[in-house]
């Protein structure tokens, strides 16, 4: 089951990106507006490794943190988003963004187990500069509301993505597999420590 759950979710990111390719000609009105943000998220690497950890890290908790932590990151991301657009400033975006990939990596990899307010409260914060970057880079033509649907669909799918694995992980009797996921997450804090780098 999680297994196909991958595989649809990786389905629909291909066929959207596809489309967006596509119909990015268009250049205007609400397609555009949905296009951009889309493939915003999937555009950086930071993006897309801090919200695919969000569902491993939902997924290890279980239960009802499924859909609470990547759904507190949405809504704070969309918080984030909204003082983007609107230009107000937000101290350190970039250091927060790769700081969010370091914690939610070492997260998967070694297993936090944090009550689901907590986890909420720490994915949240994160978000906000997530949503912050995708908010300031809106392009001037397109509609806020369209961009903003694009971007936590793209945000959505990611979690979701992030979901299957962990929970193949969670009932697969094969350790290897366990290991590769946690492994996976090792990757994503060290791959966030290369971008602090950058940063500082």
């Amino acid at each position: 089951m999680a297994k196909r759950l991958i595989q649809m979710v990786s389905t629909a990111i291909a066929l959207i990106a596809l489309t967006a390719t596509a119909e990015a000609h268009v250049g205007v009105g609400s397609t555009a507006g949905f296009l951009h943000g889309f493939m915003h998220p999937l555009s950086g690497l930071d993006h897309v490794l801090a919200m695919i950890a969000v569902g491993c890290f939902a997924a290890r908790l279980g239960g009802k943190a499924l859909w609470l932590v990547p759904a507190a990151f949405v809504c704070m991301m969309l918080v984030g988003g909204a003082m983007g657009i609107s230009g107000m400033s937000l101290p350190g975006v970039e250091i927060g963004i790769a700081a969010s990939v370091i914690v939610l990596g070492a997260a998967t990899a070694l297993d936090f187990a944090l009550p689901t307010s907590l986890a909420m409260g720490l994915v949240g914060f994160f978000a906000v500069f997530h949503g912050h970057a995708h908010g300031a880079e809106m392009p001037l033509e397109v509609s806020w509301l369209t961009y903003g649907m694009g971007f936590t669909l793209a945000t959505a799918l990611l979690h979701g993505f992030g979901l299957a694995l962990g929970l193949a992980n969670s009932i697969s009797n094969v350790s290897r597999h366990g290991q590769i996921v946690k492994l996976s997450g090792a990757a994503m804090a060290v791959a966030g420590v290369g971008m602090m780098a950058g940063y500082l």
